[in-house]
């Protein structure tokens, strides 16, 4: 469970179906990671899967790269001061405490 679960999820309760064959399943967790990865910014951008049968566990690193990192087309350095600052407002914010506690928890 991360950042982008809940897209990832989505995916596999739309697609997933009892006795599957492997290459579809795979093709479904690919889907599933790439939703997630689409749908959050902090998903990282490589698909890698784990499988695991009864014959052991393979590893498939960069399984899939759904996002290509761009170049930068030219240089964007600007002098301080540069940029101006059309308007300036602070609004103060007035909070109250409603309630405050401190709960131990257990470490174990």
């Amino acid at each position: 469970m991360g950042s982008g679960a809940e897209p990832a999820i989505s995916v596999f309760e739309d697609r997933y179906k009892p006795d599957m064959e492997m290459e579809e399943a795979k093709q479904l967790v690919r889907d599933a990671v790439t939703a997630g990865i689409f749908c959050d910014l902090g998903s990282g951008s490589n698909v890698d899967l784990c499988v695991i049968t009864e014959a052991g566990v393979q590893y498939l690193r960069a399984f899939d790269q759904p996002v290509q990192k761009g170049c930068r087309q030219g240089t964007y350095k600007y002098k301080p001061g540069t940029t101006a600052v059309l308007s300036e407002k602070v609004t103060p914010l007035t909070l109250d405490i409603v309630d405050e506690s401190v709960q131990m928890m257990g470490t174990q």
